[in-house]
Protein backbone atom coordinates (compact mmCIF):
# COMPACT_ATOMS: atom_id res chain seq x y z
CA UNK A 1 0.00 0.00 0.00
CA UNK A 2 0.90 3.67 -0.82
CA UNK A 3 1.35 6.14 1.44
CA UNK A 4 1.07 10.15 0.64
CA UNK A 5 0.54 13.47 0.51
CA UNK A 6 -1.81 15.83 -1.88
CA UNK A 7 -1.68 19.59 -2.52
CA UNK A 8 -3.57 22.02 -4.02
CA UNK A 9 -1.34 24.61 -4.17
CA UNK A 10 -3.38 27.85 -2.15
CA UNK A 11 -2.30 30.55 -1.31
CA UNK A 12 -4.24 31.33 1.80
CA UNK A 13 -3.22 34.13 4.67
CA UNK A 14 -2.12 32.89 7.74
CA UNK A 15 -4.36 33.25 10.63
CA UNK A 16 -2.46 33.97 13.47
CA UNK A 17 -0.38 36.32 11.65
CA UNK A 18 -2.03 37.46 8.66
CA UNK A 19 0.64 37.17 5.87
CA UNK A 20 0.12 35.39 3.23
CA UNK A 21 3.48 33.56 1.05
CA UNK A 22 3.96 34.99 -2.24
CA UNK A 23 3.40 32.98 -5.31
CA UNK A 24 7.45 32.20 -5.64
CA UNK A 25 7.09 31.85 -1.27
CA UNK A 26 4.40 28.95 -1.98
CA UNK A 27 5.95 27.38 -4.68
CA UNK A 28 9.58 26.15 -3.27
CA UNK A 29 7.15 25.35 0.02
CA UNK A 30 5.92 22.99 -2.33
CA UNK A 31 8.94 21.73 -3.64
CA UNK A 32 10.52 21.67 0.03
CA UNK A 33 7.10 19.42 1.20
CA UNK A 34 7.55 16.55 -1.39
CA UNK A 35 11.64 17.07 -0.33
CA UNK A 36 10.51 16.09 2.91
CA UNK A 37 7.86 13.82 2.18
CA UNK A 38 10.37 11.65 0.59
CA UNK A 39 12.73 12.27 3.26
CA UNK A 40 10.43 10.73 6.48
CA UNK A 41 10.07 7.76 3.88
CA UNK A 42 5.93 8.55 2.13
CA UNK A 43 5.85 6.69 -1.07
CA UNK A 44 3.87 9.85 -3.18
CA UNK A 45 3.19 13.18 -3.83
CA UNK A 46 0.95 14.89 -5.68
CA UNK A 47 0.47 18.26 -6.87
CA UNK A 48 -3.39 19.79 -8.42
CA UNK A 49 -3.80 21.88 -10.84
CA UNK A 50 -5.97 24.96 -10.95
CA UNK A 51 -5.76 28.11 -13.27
CA UNK A 52 -7.31 30.84 -10.94
CA UNK A 53 -5.86 32.83 -8.30
CA UNK A 54 -5.32 31.71 -4.52
CA UNK A 55 -4.23 29.13 -6.22
CA UNK A 56 -0.49 28.84 -7.78
CA UNK A 57 0.04 25.65 -9.66
CA UNK A 58 -1.34 25.67 -13.10
CA UNK A 59 1.51 23.53 -14.63
CA UNK A 60 2.13 20.35 -12.63
CA UNK A 61 3.78 19.30 -15.06
CA UNK A 62 6.66 21.21 -15.05
CA UNK A 63 6.49 21.56 -11.18
CA UNK A 64 6.81 17.46 -10.61
CA UNK A 65 9.70 17.60 -13.27
CA UNK A 66 11.85 20.46 -10.74
CA UNK A 67 10.97 18.11 -8.10
CA UNK A 68 12.24 14.85 -9.57
CA UNK A 69 15.25 16.21 -10.11
CA UNK A 70 15.90 16.62 -6.43
CA UNK A 71 14.53 13.20 -5.52
CA UNK A 72 15.29 9.54 -6.18
CA UNK A 73 12.28 7.52 -5.47
CA UNK A 74 9.30 9.19 -4.30
CA UNK A 75 6.53 8.70 -6.79
CA UNK A 76 5.08 11.64 -8.41
CA UNK A 77 1.53 12.32 -9.54
CA UNK A 78 -1.31 14.99 -10.17
CA UNK A 79 -4.41 15.96 -7.87
CA UNK A 80 -5.97 16.23 -10.26
CA UNK A 81 -5.19 17.33 -13.58
CA UNK A 82 -8.10 18.43 -15.81
CA UNK A 83 -9.09 15.77 -18.49
CA UNK A 84 -12.16 18.45 -19.33
CA UNK A 85 -10.01 21.73 -20.55
CA UNK A 86 -6.16 20.35 -21.34
CA UNK A 87 -6.36 19.21 -25.05
CA UNK A 88 -5.32 15.46 -24.93
CA UNK A 89 -3.07 15.16 -27.20
CA UNK A 90 -0.55 17.64 -24.72
CA UNK A 91 -1.84 15.89 -21.94
CA UNK A 92 -0.31 12.57 -23.81
CA UNK A 93 2.75 13.96 -24.30
CA UNK A 94 3.71 16.15 -21.55
CA UNK A 95 2.94 12.88 -19.02
CA UNK A 96 5.08 10.39 -21.19
CA UNK A 97 8.08 13.02 -21.70
CA UNK A 98 8.20 13.12 -17.77
CA UNK A 99 7.89 9.73 -17.67
CA UNK A 100 11.09 9.05 -19.22
CA UNK A 101 12.65 11.87 -17.19
CA UNK A 102 11.82 10.56 -14.00
CA UNK A 103 12.40 6.69 -14.35
CA UNK A 104 8.72 6.05 -14.68
CA UNK A 105 8.07 7.39 -11.11
CA UNK A 106 4.76 9.49 -12.49
CA UNK A 107 1.07 8.41 -12.61
CA UNK A 108 -1.47 10.88 -12.62
CA UNK A 109 -4.93 11.26 -11.49
CA UNK A 110 -7.45 12.42 -14.01
CA UNK A 111 -10.42 14.99 -12.90
CA UNK A 112 -12.65 17.80 -14.04
CA UNK A 113 -12.02 20.22 -11.09
CA UNK A 114 -13.92 22.01 -9.08
CA UNK A 115 -13.61 25.56 -11.03
CA UNK A 116 -16.70 26.64 -13.14
CA UNK A 117 -15.02 29.46 -14.65
CA UNK A 118 -11.78 27.37 -16.37
CA UNK A 119 -14.22 25.57 -18.96
CA UNK A 120 -14.45 28.78 -20.70
CA UNK A 121 -11.18 30.18 -20.50
CA UNK A 122 -10.03 27.31 -21.88
CA UNK A 123 -13.30 27.49 -24.65
CA UNK A 124 -15.43 24.63 -23.00
CA UNK A 125 -18.51 24.52 -22.16
CA UNK A 126 -19.04 23.16 -18.49
CA UNK A 127 -22.39 21.44 -19.94
CA UNK A 128 -20.44 19.06 -21.24
CA UNK A 129 -18.59 18.59 -18.83
CA UNK A 130 -18.98 14.96 -18.31
CA UNK A 131 -18.55 14.25 -22.10
CA UNK A 132 -15.60 16.05 -22.65
CA UNK A 133 -14.07 13.43 -19.48
CA UNK A 134 -15.08 10.45 -21.51
CA UNK A 135 -14.20 11.73 -25.05
CA UNK A 136 -10.94 13.37 -23.98
CA UNK A 137 -9.78 10.02 -22.70
CA UNK A 138 -11.02 7.87 -25.05
CA UNK A 139 -8.42 10.04 -26.80
CA UNK A 140 -5.46 9.93 -24.62
CA UNK A 141 -5.95 6.07 -23.56
CA UNK A 142 -5.14 5.28 -27.77
CA UNK A 143 -3.42 7.85 -28.04
CA UNK A 144 -0.41 5.92 -25.19
CA UNK A 145 -1.37 2.94 -26.97
CA UNK A 146 -1.29 3.38 -30.94
CA UNK A 147 1.71 4.39 -32.56
CA UNK A 148 -0.64 5.93 -35.34
CA UNK A 149 -4.10 7.42 -34.69
CA UNK A 150 -7.05 8.25 -36.30
CA UNK A 151 -9.57 10.08 -34.34
CA UNK A 152 -12.66 11.80 -34.83
CA UNK A 153 -14.84 13.03 -31.94
CA UNK A 154 -17.02 16.30 -31.14
CA UNK A 155 -14.69 18.42 -29.18
CA UNK A 156 -11.25 19.03 -30.65
CA UNK A 157 -10.20 18.74 -34.78
CA UNK A 158 -9.44 15.28 -36.14
CA UNK A 159 -6.23 13.56 -35.95
CA UNK A 160 -5.09 11.88 -38.93
CA UNK A 161 -1.81 9.90 -38.67
CA UNK A 162 -0.83 11.20 -35.71
CA UNK A 163 1.70 9.69 -33.69
CA UNK A 164 2.12 10.69 -29.67
CA UNK A 165 5.66 11.65 -28.94
CA UNK A 166 8.16 10.93 -26.71
CA UNK A 167 6.17 7.05 -26.57
CA UNK A 168 5.30 5.50 -23.66
CA UNK A 169 8.70 4.66 -21.30
CA UNK A 170 9.36 0.60 -21.86
CA UNK A 171 5.90 0.58 -23.49
CA UNK A 172 3.83 1.24 -20.89
CA UNK A 173 1.43 4.55 -20.49
CA UNK A 174 1.52 6.40 -17.16
CA UNK A 175 -0.65 4.25 -14.81
CA UNK A 176 -4.38 6.58 -14.46
CA UNK A 177 -6.67 7.45 -11.40
CA UNK A 178 -9.90 8.38 -12.13
CA UNK A 179 -10.61 11.03 -9.32
CA UNK A 180 -14.15 12.39 -8.09
CA UNK A 181 -16.26 13.28 -5.44
CA UNK A 182 -19.56 12.61 -6.67
CA UNK A 183 -19.89 11.81 -10.19
CA UNK A 184 -21.07 8.20 -10.82
CA UNK A 185 -20.00 8.58 -14.61
CA UNK A 186 -16.63 8.55 -13.88
CA UNK A 187 -16.74 5.56 -11.38
CA UNK A 188 -18.01 3.51 -14.62
CA UNK A 189 -15.12 5.45 -16.80
CA UNK A 190 -12.37 3.75 -14.63
CA UNK A 191 -13.87 0.58 -13.95
CA UNK A 192 -14.76 0.91 -17.89
CA UNK A 193 -10.67 0.88 -18.80
CA UNK A 194 -9.58 -1.03 -15.93
CA UNK A 195 -7.89 2.09 -14.65
CA UNK A 196 -7.69 3.19 -10.67
CA UNK A 197 -10.76 5.31 -9.10
CA UNK A 198 -9.71 8.12 -6.74
CA UNK A 199 -12.15 9.07 -3.86
CA UNK A 200 -11.42 12.39 -3.09
CA UNK A 201 -12.85 11.39 0.34
CA UNK A 202 -12.61 14.93 2.08
CA UNK A 203 -15.80 16.79 2.57
CA UNK A 204 -18.36 14.00 2.41
CA UNK A 205 -19.41 11.66 4.98
CA UNK A 206 -18.41 7.71 5.03
CA UNK A 207 -21.87 6.45 3.37
CA UNK A 208 -21.46 8.43 0.35
CA UNK A 209 -17.71 7.46 -0.16
CA UNK A 210 -18.59 4.18 0.47
CA UNK A 211 -21.49 3.97 -2.36
CA UNK A 212 -18.67 5.57 -5.04
CA UNK A 213 -16.22 2.89 -4.46
CA UNK A 214 -18.78 -0.17 -4.41
CA UNK A 215 -20.07 0.93 -7.55
CA UNK A 216 -16.61 1.26 -8.91
CA UNK A 217 -15.59 -2.00 -7.72
CA UNK A 218 -19.14 -3.78 -9.21
CA UNK A 219 -18.21 -2.61 -12.04
CA UNK A 220 -15.02 -3.17 -12.61
CA UNK A 221 -15.68 -6.72 -12.02
CA UNK A 222 -18.51 -6.56 -14.56
CA UNK A 223 -16.26 -5.22 -17.26
CA UNK A 224 -13.82 -8.35 -17.16
CA UNK A 225 -10.66 -7.15 -15.12
CA UNK A 226 -10.81 -9.22 -12.13
CA UNK A 227 -12.89 -9.67 -8.92
CA UNK A 228 -14.25 -6.38 -7.47
CA UNK A 229 -12.24 -6.37 -4.37
CA UNK A 230 -9.05 -6.58 -6.85
CA UNK A 231 -10.23 -3.09 -8.69
CA UNK A 232 -7.17 -0.67 -7.93
CA UNK A 233 -8.90 2.33 -5.26
CA UNK A 234 -7.58 5.14 -3.57
CA UNK A 235 -8.47 7.37 -0.91
CA UNK A 236 -8.00 11.25 0.15
CA UNK A 237 -7.99 12.84 3.62
CA UNK A 238 -6.71 15.50 6.00
CA UNK A 239 -5.21 15.37 8.89
CA UNK A 240 -3.37 17.58 11.73
CA UNK A 241 -1.11 16.23 14.29
CA UNK A 242 0.24 16.98 17.35
CA UNK A 243 1.58 15.05 20.32
CA UNK A 244 -2.17 15.14 21.80
CA UNK A 245 -5.62 15.53 21.20
CA UNK A 246 -6.20 19.12 22.83
CA UNK A 247 -2.77 20.63 21.39
CA UNK A 248 -3.74 19.64 17.71
CA UNK A 249 -7.43 21.41 17.98
CA UNK A 250 -5.50 24.25 19.82
CA UNK A 251 -3.43 24.89 16.91
CA UNK A 252 -5.21 23.95 14.08
CA UNK A 253 -8.66 25.61 15.06
CA UNK A 254 -7.82 29.07 13.90
CA UNK A 255 -6.93 27.61 10.14
CA UNK A 256 -9.56 25.40 10.19
CA UNK A 257 -12.60 28.51 11.59
CA UNK A 258 -10.28 30.90 8.83
CA UNK A 259 -10.51 28.81 5.35
CA UNK A 260 -12.78 29.70 2.98
CA UNK A 261 -13.40 25.40 2.44
CA UNK A 262 -14.53 25.19 5.97
CA UNK A 263 -14.79 28.74 7.60
CA UNK A 264 -17.97 30.05 8.92
CA UNK A 265 -19.61 26.16 8.35
CA UNK A 266 -19.71 23.51 10.91
CA UNK A 267 -17.96 23.77 13.83
CA UNK A 268 -14.46 21.65 13.81
CA UNK A 269 -15.83 18.74 15.81
CA UNK A 270 -19.10 18.54 13.66
CA UNK A 271 -16.31 18.44 10.52
CA UNK A 272 -13.80 15.86 12.27
CA UNK A 273 -17.25 13.64 13.29
CA UNK A 274 -18.86 13.55 10.03
CA UNK A 275 -16.37 13.54 8.04
CA UNK A 276 -12.41 11.71 7.15
CA UNK A 277 -10.69 15.15 8.71
CA UNK A 278 -8.65 14.10 11.35
CA UNK A 279 -7.14 16.32 13.79
CA UNK A 280 -5.37 14.72 17.10
CA UNK A 281 -2.85 12.69 17.89
CA UNK A 282 -0.77 9.85 16.37
CA UNK A 283 -3.17 7.04 17.41
CA UNK A 284 -6.24 9.04 16.50
CA UNK A 285 -5.37 9.34 13.55
CA UNK A 286 -3.87 5.83 13.04
CA UNK A 287 -7.14 4.64 14.27
CA UNK A 288 -9.69 6.32 11.88
CA UNK A 289 -7.63 6.15 8.97
CA UNK A 290 -7.69 1.73 9.58
CA UNK A 291 -11.48 2.34 9.73
CA UNK A 292 -11.37 3.38 6.14
CA UNK A 293 -11.13 0.04 4.97
CA UNK A 294 -14.30 -1.05 7.07
CA UNK A 295 -16.14 1.05 4.33
CA UNK A 296 -13.88 0.46 1.28
CA UNK A 297 -12.28 -2.78 1.77
CA UNK A 298 -8.95 -3.29 0.91
CA UNK A 299 -7.11 -0.23 -0.93
CA UNK A 300 -3.75 0.74 -2.79
CA UNK A 301 -3.24 4.08 -2.19
CA UNK A 302 -3.86 6.84 0.93
CA UNK A 303 -3.13 10.31 0.36
CA UNK A 304 -3.28 12.99 2.96
CA UNK A 305 -3.86 16.54 2.67
CA UNK A 306 -1.56 18.74 4.46
CA UNK A 307 -0.48 22.22 3.47
CA UNK A 308 -3.18 24.42 3.07
CA UNK A 309 -5.54 26.99 4.81
CA UNK A 310 -2.35 29.18 5.27
CA UNK A 311 -0.39 26.58 7.28
CA UNK A 312 3.11 27.66 7.65
CA UNK A 313 6.24 25.62 6.00
CA UNK A 314 7.86 24.72 9.12
CA UNK A 315 4.41 23.66 10.83
CA UNK A 316 3.72 21.48 7.67
CA UNK A 317 7.51 20.02 7.59
CA UNK A 318 6.49 19.53 11.56
CA UNK A 319 3.70 17.33 10.13
CA UNK A 320 5.46 15.14 8.19
CA UNK A 321 7.98 14.27 10.43
CA UNK A 322 5.32 12.94 12.84
CA UNK A 323 3.47 11.50 9.92
CA UNK A 324 6.14 9.48 8.66
CA UNK A 325 7.88 8.47 11.87
CA UNK A 326 5.04 7.82 13.72
CA UNK A 327 1.84 6.65 12.16
CA UNK A 328 2.43 5.62 8.17
CA UNK A 329 4.49 2.69 9.64
CA UNK A 330 2.20 2.12 11.75
CA UNK A 331 -0.55 1.40 8.91
CA UNK A 332 1.76 -0.31 6.62
CA UNK A 333 2.10 -3.10 9.40
CA UNK A 334 -2.25 -3.06 10.26
CA UNK A 335 -2.93 -2.47 6.73
CA UNK A 336 -1.22 -5.61 5.43
CA UNK A 337 -3.18 -7.71 8.42
CA UNK A 338 -5.70 -9.83 6.73
CA UNK A 339 -4.80 -8.50 3.63
CA UNK A 340 -5.97 -11.32 1.06
CA UNK A 341 -3.31 -12.28 -1.32
CA UNK A 342 -5.40 -12.03 -4.06
CA UNK A 343 -5.42 -8.32 -3.84
CA UNK A 344 -3.45 -6.68 -6.34
CA UNK A 345 -0.55 -4.09 -4.32
CA UNK A 346 -0.51 -0.72 -5.59
CA UNK A 347 1.05 0.11 -9.14
CA UNK A 348 4.36 0.96 -10.22
CA UNK A 349 5.86 1.53 -13.66
CA UNK A 350 8.25 -1.17 -12.42
CA UNK A 351 5.88 -3.54 -11.30
CA UNK A 352 3.84 -3.22 -14.75
CA UNK A 353 6.84 -3.34 -16.76
CA UNK A 354 7.62 -6.48 -15.33
CA UNK A 355 3.79 -7.72 -15.64
CA UNK A 356 4.75 -7.11 -19.59
CA UNK A 357 1.85 -4.47 -19.31
CA UNK A 358 2.67 -3.00 -22.81
CA UNK A 359 0.48 -0.41 -24.83
CA UNK A 360 -0.40 -3.19 -27.09
CA UNK A 361 -1.41 -5.69 -24.14
CA UNK A 362 -3.63 -2.58 -22.66
CA UNK A 363 -5.82 -2.00 -25.66
CA UNK A 364 -8.20 0.21 -25.95
CA UNK A 365 -12.09 -1.41 -25.02
CA UNK A 366 -14.14 -1.69 -27.78
CA UNK A 367 -16.97 0.19 -27.16
CA UNK A 368 -17.05 3.98 -25.89
CA UNK A 369 -17.23 4.38 -22.21
CA UNK A 370 -20.52 5.47 -20.55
Amino acid sequence: MQFGIFSVGDITPDPTTGRAPTEHERLLAMVAIAKKAEEVGLDVYAAGEHHNPPFVNSSPTTLLAYIAAQTERIILSTATTLITTNDPVKIAEDFALLQHLVGGRVDLTLGRGNTGPVYPWFGKDIRQGINLAIENYALLHRLWREDVVDWKGRFRTPLQGFTSTPRPLDDVPPFVWHGSIRSPEIAEQAAYYGDGFFANHIFWPASHTKQMVELYRSRYEHHGHGRADQAIVGLGGQVFLAKNSQDAVRAFRPYFDSAPVYGHGPSLEDFTSQTPLTVGSPQEVIDKTLGFRDYVGDYQRQLFLIDHAGLPLQTVLDQLEILGEEVVPVLRREFAVNRPEHVPDAPTHAARVADGLTSADASAPAVAAH
